[in-house]
């Protein structure tokens, strides 16, 4: 037994240090990350952003403004471009992931929601609004007569079932009982 959990301590301890490695390798990659996309940022900037300079001029500060206007607008549209890409791109997906699931022959179901509709507005969505349909199920039940019958006549007649239980309780009850019965 002792060979066992020293063994087992060993193991525990040896997992331990290979985590904390880990974690302090995955610090440091983290951030040679953060420091290579901060100095990509920088030479983007510096290469399409330069620094402004404000001409004394008023042409030449209306020249300056139709230059940013020119390049806002090229930017703009760089921006649309890739969302439409990244739009395209995610379509394909989801239709490559759909493709997936008939070929494996899973079917992933659409989460729904609960709609409360009654069943006139539910006729109308499906039918259109041309066909006018009207869907009382209240007016087609027939109408049924109460008759009355021995078993209710018999409830009546007893009454308050409480009141025979305490004529009946006790010796007077016995009594009245086999005075009943003879």
């Amino acid at each position: 037994m002792g060979d066992d959990e020293k063994r087992n301590r060993a193991l525990t301890a040896r997992r331990q240090h290979l985590k904390s490695v880990m974690l302090q390798i995955a610090a440091t990659e983290l951030e040679k990350e953060e420091s290579r996309r901060e100095s990509e940022k920088q030479n983007y900037l510096a290469e399409n952003c330069p620094p402004l300079h404000i001409p004394g001029s008023t042409a030449e500060v209306q020249e300056l403004c139709k230059q940013l206007h020119a390049k806002i607008d090229k930017a703009e549209e760089e921006k649309y471009d890739m969302e439409m890409k990244v739009q395209k791109s995610t379509k394909e997906l989801e239709d490559m992931n759909q493709k997936l699931f008939d070929l494996r022959g899973k079917f992933k179901r659409p989460p729904l929601r609960r709609v409360r509709m009654s069943a006139d507005a539910m006729l109308k969505a499906l039918l259109g609004s041309k066909h006018k349909v009207c869907m009382d199920l209240r007016a087609n039940l027939k109408q049924v007569k109460k008759e009355d019958t021995e078993k209710e006549r018999d409830l009546r007649d007893v009454g308050d079932w409480r009141k025979n239980i305490e004529e009946k309780s006790g010796m007077e009850g016995r009594k009245k009982m086999f005075e009943s019965e003879s």
